[in-house]
């Protein structure tokens, strides 16, 4: 190897659009996060679990949300 060195160059110039883009997308993702702090486990029958993600999955959500939602129905905030 020689000792001579090679410039790499000068930064390329961004593009607004795909800032804005990486911003938004790296908000939604945080924003999720700093929302649902709190894990809960929960043991269930294989069973349950497999009756659990396919009724998510034909409603079209994941899990977590439809938990989240039974959850939420169940034990509402402005509940006594």
């Amino acid at each position: 190897m020689s000792g001579k060195r090679i410039g790499i160059g000068a930064r390329p110039t961004t593009d607004p659009q795909a800032q804005a883009w990486i911003r938004q997308t790296g908000r939604e993702t945080l924003g999720k996060g700093s929302l649902y702090t709190a894990r809960l486990t929960l043991d269930v029958t294989p069973a349950l679990r497999a009756r659990i993600k396919v009724a998510a999955f034909g409603e079209g959500i994941t899990v977590a949300e439809m938990l989240r939602e039974l959850l939420e129905r169940r034990f509402p905030e402005d509940a006594p």
